[in-house]
């Protein structure tokens, strides 16, 4: 991930947008994180990454497997 400070960020924008075309830049002021700049194509992958569950497919086909076997003791408990 390349770094650059929020001054060459404002003084050479075009190039920062070119870099982060490659990977994500960190921009810091007084030496601390305040944004990341990623490309289009990242923060589309990125947005795709949230909305996934984040339970693993395998799990929950294991969890709804059980729920239909048990399903006769889920019902009573409910009750």
């Amino acid at each position: 991930m390349a770094i650059m400070s929020a001054t060459d960020a404002k003084n050479k924008f075009g190039q920062m947008l070119e870099m982060a075309q490659a990977e994500p830049v960190r921009v810091q002021k007084n030496g601390r994180d305040v944004v990341v700049v990623l490309s289009a194509e990242q923060f589309a992958a990125w947005e795709e990454s949230r909305v996934q569950p984040k339970v693993r497919p395998a799990i929950e086909e294991l969890m709804a497997r059980s729920i239909k076997r048990r399903k006769s003791l889920y019902e009573a408990l409910a009750k």
